[in-house]
């Protein structure tokens, strides 16, 4: 009995050899991304301790003496940090159904183009914006509705008076979304176009045979046939609700408005350069984002499940 167990182990042994012969190459493909993870994403973790610590450069992360909880009790006793948490909270929300919405209905206007040359051409202006920098798009923003922008100047040609946008900080809210919406929407499409072109053809001659049109095509069988994607990236997305976007409010928004519109990034960038303990309680509120991040994720992706839809867990 032994003799025919040790067989089996050693037959198992063989077996994965010859599947590890086999997939040699890919295992060797695959190595340089784990190297990549373990060095830059799994070693760095260590610094999570800074969170807990009184952070001091000269005794570096190991050597900085503990101090519990005060860090996070600091940030928890600032207003700001509240004001701009609830900021995080909208901004991030609102840009995560716009960016949803935006992104599917290019898709959709994309895919319902005939002509190639045309298709190509238009995806190609869409999807352009998102390699700019938001460097370059916040100063395009700013320089049209400056007060001697390109919109005041419309504005007075047709007897009106000029608006000074940038003392209005609901003016920052509707620019994060807009110049969002441009920048990204195109990209965004690209995975829904992707998904399109692989649901069949022959769903799409039966509806001809029935007479649909194309707005009962689109809501019949191409939004069925785009769901499970689009859930999926729904509750991805649901991860980055409290990151909304440092490059794009740090750019577009004077400092003098931080604490009005700024977000959590932008609170933290400001309070590091202060000159404040910002090692430690930067850390802190890091640690507390990816916890409420990952509490988010685990819900969006639950209650996908309860409502029938594939998860991504």
């Amino acid at each position: 009995m032994e003799l025919v167990t040790i067989a089996k182990r050693n037959s198992r042994i063989r077996k994965f050899g010859t599947k590890l012969g086999r997939s040699k190459y890919l295992i060797f493909m695959i190595i340089p991304a784990i190297v990549f993870y373990i060095v830059f994403n799994y070693i760095p973790m260590y610094g999570i301790t800074m969170a807990f610590k009184e952070f001091n450069p000269r005794l570096g992360i190991l050597g900085s003496p503990w101090n519990g909880i005060e860090n996070f009790i600091a940030v928890f006793e600032e207003p700001k940090f509240w004001a701009a948490f609830k900021n995080t909270l909208i901004i991030g929300s609102v840009k995560i159904v716009i960016s949803f919405l935006g992104a599917v209905l290019v898709a959709l206007l994309l895919n319902e183009l005939r002509m190639r040359r045309t298709k190509k051409t238009i995806q190609t202006i869409v999807t352009f914006p998102h390699f700019l920098s938001w460097v370059v798009v916040a100063g395009f923003v700013i320089s049209i509705f400056a007060y001697h922008g390109a919109i005041n100047s419309i504005i007075e040609i047709f007897g009106g008076t000029r608006i000074n946008f940038m003392k209005d900080t609901s003016f920052y809210f509707g620019a994060y979304f807009l110049s969002d919406i441009w920048k990204e929407a195109g990209w965004g499409s690209i995975i829904y176009l992707a998904t399109m072109a692989g649901i069949p053809q022959d769903q799409y001659e039966a509806a001809d045979i029935d007479g649909a049109n194309r707005l009962q095509k689109i809501w019949h069988i191409t939004l069925p046939g785009i769901k499970p994607t689009a859930i999926l990236l729904l509750i991805m997305s649901v991860g980055g609700v409290l990151s909304a976007g440092f490059d794009q409010i740090l750019n577009l928004t004077p400092e003098m408005y931080m604490d009005k519109v700024g977000i959590i990034d932008t609170y933290i960038f400001f309070h590091s350069i202060r000159g404040t303990d910002g090692a430690g309680v930067g850390t802190a509120i890091g640690l507390f984002k990816s916890v409420i991040s990952f509490i988010l994720v685990i819900t969006v992706d639950r209650i996908a499940k309860l409502c029938g839809e594939r998860g991504i867990i």
